[in-house]
């Protein structure tokens, strides 16, 4: 604004800039705010299928880029439905977004199902190579592997939110290097007792129907 050389151009350069700072500060504290009601714990459990939920998160996935291969089994869990959703994207949009730059040999591996009786959520991506040892530090608050390529948008908080909502959940997170790079993460749930199923809504019986109604 003070700059008397300024013109629409440069002024437009600067609000464009503005706003994406915005975009990123509102991604962070949305992203510190699921952190942080992770950590809390449960305050509500409802039985959720993990299958529809992936389904749901592959298909709002950004078209092209690494091939996706998905194998979705029913796998019935107990827990806060929103806080399955925002883990289960959030495994997606970094097996995407940390993978071989758009390679025509890039590819996202996704399965649900069940094994020994426990819903299972399994993610493997190809990527660069992670080191064993560097595996474990990606789970933390703002860690990112250098070499991984990732956008610039990248917070570095998105498997923390995953390990803290697994946490939440009593679900058990194991986390590797991926067969041909990348990572290969598997969330394992607790099983609910049943599967659980809609009970059909009972039809009233004739003399039900019958009946006048109370005065």
């Amino acid at each position: 604004m003070s700059n008397p050389a300024a013109d629409a151009r440069s002024l437009r350069a600067v609000c464009e800039r503005v706003l994406a700072a915005g975009e990123q500060q509102e991604r962070l504290i949305e992203a510190l705010l699921t952190l942080a009601r992770s950590q809390r714990g449960l305050e509500r459990r409802r039985p959720t299928d993990l299958a529809p939920v992936v389904a749901d998160a592959l298909r709002a996935a950004p078209p092209g880029g690494a091939r996706i291969e998905r194998s979705l089994a029913p796998a019935w869990t107990s827990g806060d439905p929103r806080l399955v959703e925002r883990m289960v994207t959030n495994l997606v949009d970094n097996a995407l977004r940390h993978n071989n730059g758009g390679d025509a040999g890039a590819w996202v591996r996704v399965r649900t199902g069940t094994e020994r009786g426990r819903p299972v959520l399994r993610v493997v991506n190809s990527g660069p190579v992670i080191p064993a040892d560097r595996v474990e530090t990606l789970l933390q608050p703002f860690q990112r592997y250098e070499s991984r390529a990732g956008g610039p948008d990248g917070l570095g908080l998105g498997l923390s939110i995953v390990e803290a909502i697994a946490t939440a959940h009593g679900a058990q997170l194991t986390a590797a290097p991926g067969p041909e790079g990348g990572l290969d993460i598997t969330v394992a749930f607790p099983a609910l007792p049943r599967t659980p199923a809609a009970t059909p809504a009972r039809a009233p019986s004739r003399s039900a129907r019958r009946r006048p109604p109370a005065p």
